[in-house]
């Protein structure tokens, strides 16, 4: 449920609100996957997943779990033979939520040993002091924290395991042309284009989703997106001789009142570190243009940082500036035969760490449909679990706004924003 977007620059920081203004001619499935009809899963096409991030991956261990083939569709290479890249990830908050639905995968235990808990908010003050501010009354409620590149790399080797998943990489998703229900793709190695059945496809594409976009500029949904003016630029705290150099068990935050720094845990003895701040105006990305600026600016707000980032300036000036903003997609699905999950439906500011545990428990709601239906996309209950998942998206994060005492105006920077722009329930 996050929208952060490293190097996207939408044409304006506006809603941008598509009418309905068609629907799908939905094919004629007799007998192919009614309740009871008794047809056997392995005639059934592949479902198509454009995007193999955390939520396209698990989604396809689900689904070869219950016996149903997938093909995965993902513009980036093997992330299991090319390096992560840099500052794509605002580092990664697992909760319940989300290691329930790694649970029903199966794949736990290859997730724990990437995994650091996080008892706690350590807040540091501009004087140096420091408060931990607790997640829970016990001690087993915790946070943990966990790379992204590390998680995904796990998933995709557990979906490939499995004979029925195919795994396509740089393949770029062009969008759909819905009443010919053909899928767009490009092979980014050789530039050649194809089209593939469009019928089932779930997009996992994430907040920028192209299949989301071309069917709403189709008509078939409605999206509102909304664009912070708060960018965001991701760095790194190295350990030292392998150690943290902070308490490696909190989620750090250097809240400064319209601004803020965090750094959450590697396995590694590194923090990844994320500086949030606005676009422009005296204290933006826009004053930071010299490497005085920066170092200025980081000993004043931060000093007790500055020490922990020896090469701060070097990675200040190559790592990418991030956007941040919203996304509501109405609806999540397209008469049973497009099904959006995780930030491509839903999508967020990052500051609550709710996208990936969102996008997680959204790859359960097919996997439970799947023992009483021989196929997900084609029965009539998805309608009705969208209206519920829907809701259950906007009661978490309302939850987590309510939930204190927070860390100050700083970390609830979204709270406002998100009161405001959240689509009714239903």
């Amino acid at each position: 449920m996050r929208l952060a977007l490293a190097g996207h620059h939408p044409r304006g920081a506006r809603a941008a609100l598509q009418p309905l203004r068609g629907r799908l001619a939905v094919r004629s499935h007799s007998g192919r996957c009614a309740p009871g009809s008794g047809v056997s899963r392995a005639r059934l096409p592949p479902v198509n997943i454009v995007g193999a991030g955390l939520a396209g991956a698990l989604l396809a261990l689900l689904l070869a779990r219950r016996g149903i083939a997938a093909t995965l569709h993902e513009r980036r290479p093997d992330p299991r033979q090319a390096a992560p890249e840099r500052g794509r990830s605002i580092n990664l908050a697992l909760a319940a939520r989300g290691m329930r639905a790694l649970e029903r995968a199966g794949v736990m235990e290859r997730v724990r040993p990437l995994l650091i808990p996080m008892r706690g908010r350590m807040v540091h003050e501009p004087t140096g002091q420091t408060a931990l501010q607790p997640y829970g009354q016990r001690e087993h409620e915790v946070i943990w924290s966990v790379g992204r590149a590390d998680l995904n790399r796990v998933l995709i080797e557990e979906a490939a395991r499995h004979a029925g998943v195919e795994v396509r990489f740089s393949q770029l998703c062009l969008g759909a042309d819905a009443p010919r229900d053909r899928l767009r793709l490009r092979d980014e190695a050789s530039g050649a284009e194809r089209e593939i059945a469009l019928t089932p496809t779930i997009a996992t594409d994430g907040a920028g989703s192209a299949l989301r976009v071309s069917l709403a500029t189709a008509g078939f949904l409605s999206v509102r997106e909304d664009w912070l003016d708060h960018d965001y630029r991701e760095l790194t705290v190295p350990p030292v001789a392998g150690a943290h150099t902070l308490e490696p068990y909190a989620l750090h935050i250097w809240p400064r009142g319209g601004f803020m720094l965090i750094a959450l845990p590697n396995t590694d003895g590194s923090f990844t570190a994320t500086l949030f701040l606005a676009r422009r105006g005296e204290k933006s990305f826009a004053a930071l243009r010299t490497p005085e600026a920066v170092a200025g600016f980081f000993s004043r707000e931060f000093p007790d940082a500055v020490p922990l980032m020896p090469d701060l300036l070097s990675q200040f000036a190559g790592h990418p500036q991030g956007q941040l903003g919203t996304v509501h997609a109405t609806p999540w699905q397209i008469e049973g035969r497009v099904l959006l999950l995780g930030d491509a439906a839903h999508a967020i500011v990052p500051f609550h760490g709710q996208g990936m545990n969102a996008a997680f428990e959204d790859c359960t709601v097919p996997d439970r449909f799947i023992p009483r239906y021989s196929m997900v996309m084609f029965h009539p209950e998805i309608p009705y679990a969208e209206a519920l998942r829907r809701g259950a998206v906007q009661a978490q994060l309302l939850d987590e706004l309510d939930r204190g005492p927070g860390v100050e105006p700083d970390a609830r920077l979204a709270e406002k924003l998100v009161r405001e722009r959240l689509p009714p329930i239903g």
